[in-house]
């Protein structure tokens, strides 16, 4: 049975950090990613690694703010967020995928981040 726990998310002042953390089992993952969904909007890419080609992307909202990295050997993937904003408050959602393109196949639970103003 495949499951992705995330954890790390809180409560944090603007300018702040915090480190989200993704934990899989169950299968061997090619990507691994992090979304979010903030209230009332829809759930939006934020970044992924690829561990077969060895390759990140962010989406441009959180470049150069957010890294994602991972451990393929264990299946986990980070995100550590910097420079927090406001506009940063959603559930971040993981997610993995045995395939090297589309859709992923597994989603986590989801972890809440409040960046307070």
């Amino acid at each position: 049975q495949v499951q992705l726990v995330e954890s790390g998310g809180g409560l944090v002042q603007a300018g702040g950090s915090l480190r989200l953390s993704c934990a899989a089992s169950g299968r061997t993952f090619i990507r691994m990613g992090w979304f979010r969904q903030a209230p009332g909007k829809e759930r939006e890419f934020v970044a992924r690694m690829n561990w077969v080609a060895d390759s990140t992307y962010y989406a441009d909202s959180v470049k150069a703010r957010f890294t994602i990295s991972g451990d393929n050997s264990k299946n986990t993937v980070y995100l550590q967020m910097n420079s927090l904003e406001s506009e940063d408050t959603a559930v971040y959602y993981c997610a993995a995928s045995r395939i090297i393109v589309g859709g992923y196949e597994y989603w986590g639970q989801g972890t809440q981040v409040t960046v307070s103003s």
